[in-house]
């Protein structure tokens, strides 16, 4: 067996590990507003995300992986052979993959894309020194990650302040939300429709207009709610109505999380099978294979180790209930499908705990909890630098072996 083979052979075991380390920890905090406001259960969450991360991979997946792929480290510049930097892409898998296993055994919510981006960073330093690093892809990510947790508290924020106000203050909030669920249920599945037809690889694909598509979305998403409220709302509690709508927002959240953290395994598997077949330069399409991978690994984390950083977004930042979930939810699906429109790998970490947070202010400060909080921080902050030092550790150990 030739060592071509052998590095293949590591970089999909070590792919889907980090699949399987993104669903324990990533996906966990997409679905822990669902599960910890009783809209869903954990069962109901594992079936929600194995369709919609699947179709967010495939349908969106392949704009964030090529930027994962070689748009941090130019690739073809790297004065190493194709092996070396095969073997160093499957070492940044590995670097990354063990610590979120660390920090998913802790509980502690981190970013997947942190660690991801910080290895490769790492491997390029290692392997071409400052130069090799694109600093500006790595800058416009950056800026990413301070702007996903703002922007996911003020529309959490302003979402259950209108939910609030509109809805569960009202003198009949049974009527006003039956008034008003369907336009919710319209404004979820337009963004949705959104991120897909106004995706450039789907342009000559798609049967109509997008504008078209959109509205035909909207407007059946208005239908089917319509119905739904005046079939259940007699006999439903306004909670329970919030759990209904948030199955919906479930379903965006996962979707919106398959299109950009898909990226986080599938882009430096796509770097290996790239120098294997020898197009370090040329820009292939990412296999649908290895989105597919991606998929059913981070399915796999969520249903077998998830629980735990399910605990932490859904229980114990801030007090969940349906309303407040489905606020969070459409609040940090809507941040993320933006950005994987545009090719940017924002944190869903970032965001959903921004927008949770957001929610929890809108109620009072006080209702945060605050050490909690900081933990998240500090997490946060050190993610970067473990995951490069730790993937340029790994690869100098195998360029000794090669």
């Amino acid at each position: 067996m030739d060592a071509f083979t052998i590095v293949l052979a590591i970089t999909a075991i070590a792919g889907l590990y980090m699949a399987w380390n993104i669903g324990a920890n990533d996906v966990a905090n997409a679905m822990g507003t669902s599960v910890g406001s009783g809209a869903l259960s954990l069962r109901q969450a594992i079936i929600v995300a194995a369709i919609f991360e699947l179709l967010g991979a495939l349908t969106l997946g392949r704009n964030v992986s090529e930027t994962i792929r070689s748009g941090i480290v130019e690739i073809a510049s790297l004065e190493q052979s194709a092996l070396v930097i095969a073997a160093g892409m499957a070492c940044c898998l590995i670097a990354a993959a063990l610590w979120l296993q660390f920090v998913t055994s802790a509980g502690w919510p981190v970013s997947t894309t942190h660690a991801i981006v910080g290895a490769v960073a790492g491997f390029g330093l290692w392997a071409g020194g400052v130069d090799a690093v694109s600093w500006g892809t790595l800058g416009q990510i950056t800026l990413g990650w301070l702007a996903s947790p703002i922007l996911g508290a003020l529309f959490g924020f302003g979402f259950f302040v209108w939910i609030r106000r509109r809805v569960l203050s009202t003198s009949d909030p049974e009527r006003t939300a039956r008034r008003h669920g369907p336009w919710m249920t319209a404004f979820v599945l337009g963004i949705a429709a959104s991120a897909i037809v106004y995706n450039p690889a789907l342009a000559d694909a798609l049967p109509l207009a997008p504008h078209a598509i959109v509205v035909l979305a909207a407007c059946a998403g208005w239908i089917t709610a319509f119905i739904l409220l005046r079939s259940r709302l007699a006999t439903a509690d306004l909670e329970r109505l919030f759990g209904n709508l948030q199955l919906l927002t479930a379903c965006f959240v996962a979707f919106a999380h398959g299109s950009n953290d898909v990226a986080n395994a599938v882009g430096p598997m796509a770097a290996v099978f790239g120098a294997v077949q020898g197009s370090l330069v040329e820009t292939h399409m990412v296999p649908t294979n290895l989105l597919v991978i991606g998929a059913f690994g981070i399915v796999l984390g969520l249903s077998t180790y998830g629980f735990k950083v399910m605990a932490t977004i859904g229980r114990e930042i801030t007090e969940l209930t349906p309303s407040r979930g489905f606020a969070a939810e459409l609040a940090g699906a809507t941040v993320i499908v933006t950005a994987s429109n545009l090719g940017l790998p924002v944190s869903t970490t970032h965001t959903i705990v921004g927008a949770v947070v957001g929610v929890g202010m809108a109620r009072s400060f006080g209702a945060l909890n605050l050490s909690i909080l900081r933990r998240i921080v500090v997490s946060w902050v050190v993610t970067v630098p473990v995951c490069a030092l730790l993937a340029a550790v790994l690869v100098q150990i195998v360029s000794w072996l090669l």
